[in-house]
């Protein structure tokens, strides 16, 4: 298989009214204070051909370039007001660019300690839907759970309430990847992305970490979950996630990545996200935990290669 490195060296036309709207203004605007960690020199993560975006040629963006220049000179609004279009290049794809939120450094450290010890067996990788399996009490109590259904496996937990895939790439790549050597990767990211990015970047987003995961364990079984649910049945990013999940699906190959979807699992009739096992929408309740793990001991115990407490 081969690898393609993901530069953008194109443009591409696009008509973009200059008022922004509050709401759009908002959502752009970065959560933390000081700039995110990068790796000095690195560039966007390699991708696995299955789940890369399309991308214009030069000969289309040449296409593109001629075509707007002759609506501007048939169109007597835009010679009024050129403004109102635009060539934009496109931006490059964020979500496979390694950076970690600054306010997310302390807990990098904390499992990069968990890493030098070398001896989990099972690898935890994702947000504060697999940080909270840590959870000992609260609406979102993982651990009596874990407890019950992995307990006989050392688990590093890696999740970082709040991370995302670019976050991912940079913990693997500044040492998240080395020290230890598990039978086993459950995979869970992609959600906070979607405020940011679109299905297809976050897809690239999660090939990449899949493909770093592969390097940095080259003998652990990847069971990739689909990911999960949020908010109401007509809530849009509904159809974002499952786009994201139908490429994402690609990366399955029965060997080394076993992708799972088991998002049904957690909704009810009418699609909707009961309260008792999500209570925000979002993030699993203890009931919720139960949910997950009884969908996916089987295959991980699968993995592992040995069976789960529970499933003794």
């Amino acid at each position: 298989m081969t690898l393609r490195k993901l530069m953008p060296v194109v443009a591409i036309a696009v008509v973009t009214f200059v008022a922004a709207t509050p709401a759009a203004i908002a959502q752009g605007r970065g959560g933390a204070a000081a700039p995110p960690l990068t790796l000095p020199g690195a560039g966007p993560a390699d991708v696995p051909p299955a789940v890369v975006m399309a991308r214009p040629s030069a000969a289309e963006v040449e296409a593109a370039q001629r075509a707007l220049a002759r609506l501007v000179e048939t169109t007597d609004a835009l010679k009024k007001y050129p403004d109102l279009v635009a060539f934009r290049p496109p931006q490059p794809n964020a979500a496979i660019v390694p950076s970690l939120a600054a306010g997310f450094v302390a807990k990098h450290q904390a499992n990069l300690e968990v890493a030098k010890q070398g001896d989990a067996n099972v690898l935890f990788m994702g947000d504060s839907i697999t940080d909270f399996w840590r959870n000992a009490d609260g609406n979102y109590a993982g651990k009596p759970v874990l407890d019950k259904y992995f307990g006989q496996w050392k688990v590093a937990n890696f999740g970082i309430a709040g991370d995302t895939t670019q976050g991912v790439l940079y913990r693997l790549k500044n040492g998240e990847g080395k020290g230890f050597s598990p039978r086993a990767v459950m995979l869970m990211i992609g959600t906070n992305n979607t405020g940011r990015n679109s299905a297809a970047e976050i897809a690239e987003g999660i090939g990449a970490v899949v493909l770093e995961l592969q390097r940095d364990f080259p003998s652990a079984k990847i069971l990739l979950l689909g990911v999960f649910p949020r908010g109401r049945a007509a809530d849009p990013v509904r159809a974002t996630i499952a786009e994201i999940n139908k490429t994402i699906a690609k990366l399955h190959d029965g060997s080394r990545v076993h992708y799972l979807d088991i998002g049904n699992a957690f909704l009810d009739a009418d699609g909707n996200i009961p309260t008792d096992v999500m209570s925000d929408g979002l993030h699993p309740t203890t009931k919720g935990y139960e949910i997950w793990a009884k969908a996916v001991s089987e295959p991980l115990s699968a993995l592992v290669g040995t069976p789960s407490p529970a499933g003794r």
